[in-house]
């Protein structure tokens, strides 16, 4: 490629628009490019389940937003990524501002790096908390206590699932469980005929990812993450988890590593649990 075509390419205009399936591709190697280790189902998943918005230019995806929507109230945002170079003349605004107006008007809350709190800042989102990373190969042999009241899930308990994680969470993300409950493995904890917690493990990235996981203490957490982690010796594992928990030291002494911290940012209000029920470990920093 000549250097006058480089620069054709880099003065022709962009284009915002809906995020396709064909533009899967492009989101990838724009994640890459970030050192993110999404794989393409990763992408296609995200797709499926979410809307999103891509800025094209001559062809090529040199920008990604995704959003999800949880009922008439709330959405979460993620996977926004600018190419490095189309970063700084604007094109970051221009894909954000896109995303919040297809938004309708929802709370929208997202995870931030530190590169993105000030764009985050001047479009309105406050701080309220952090996301702790933790990852690496299991090589602690763990074990799950025998309980009666921990096991594997069933189909059957896929509506009470839901509910208790519209409880945990403060808002409605039937159709976002239900896809990942159908991805992964499920475990739950039931008590007295109800279920009480829940937590999911699936493929992701560079091997597996545990979460969400929804629980009504931090005790009956990690009996849930033990059960996952129980089955994935020798595996890649990545757990993201709010820190106001204090689950990071306990996961370290497991073996994984905090690689990062976000910011738990909102626009809006704030959707509130229904203690005892609280969100432990998210899906992934962009799902919720």
């Amino acid at each position: 490629m000549t250097v006058e075509h480089d620069r054709d390419i880099v003065s022709a205009p962009t284009e915002l628009m809906k995020f396709e399936t064909r533009h899967v591709p492009g989101a990838l190697k724009l994640s890459q490019e970030m050192g993110w280790p999404y794989r393409q189902e990763d992408w296609e998943f995200a797709v499926t389940v979410g809307n999103g918005l891509v800025l094209e230019r001559a062809g090529e995806v040199i920008g990604s937003a995704m959003s999800w929507n949880y009922g008439q109230a709330y959405a979460t945002a993620g996977m926004i990524i600018v190419t490095g170079s189309a970063q700084g003349g604007g094109n970051g605004s221009r894909l954000f501002d896109g995303l919040l107006q297809a938004t309708d008007g929802r709370n929208v809350l997202l995870n931030s790096t530190e590169e993105g709190l000030a764009l985050y800042k001047r479009r309105g989102f406050t701080a309220w908390g952090r996301v702790l990373q933790l990852q690496g190969p299991l090589t602690v042999a763990v074990t799950q206590s025998a309980r009666n009241d921990v096991r594997q899930a069933t189909v059957s308990d896929l509506a009470a699932i839901q509910a208790f994680d519209e409880r945990a969470m403060g808002m409605p993300r039937p159709s976002m469980v239900a896809a990942l409950a159908d991805a992964g493995k499920v475990v739950v904890i039931e008590r007295a005929g109800r279920i009480a917690g829940y937590a999911i493990a699936r493929k992701f990235g560079r091997g597996y990812v545990v979460g969400p996981c929804a629980a009504e203490s931090a005790q009956d957490a990690r009996l849930l993450i033990l059960a996952q982690l129980s089955k994935l010796h020798g595996q890649f594992v990545r757990i993201d988890v709010y820190a106001e928990h204090g689950l990071g030291d306990w996961l370290e002494s497991l073996g994984l590593k905090q690689v990062g911290c976000a910011t738990a940012m909102v626009k809006g209000r704030r959707p509130v649990s229904d203690v005892p029920a609280h969100m432990y470990a998210l899906a992934n920093q962009s799902f919720g």
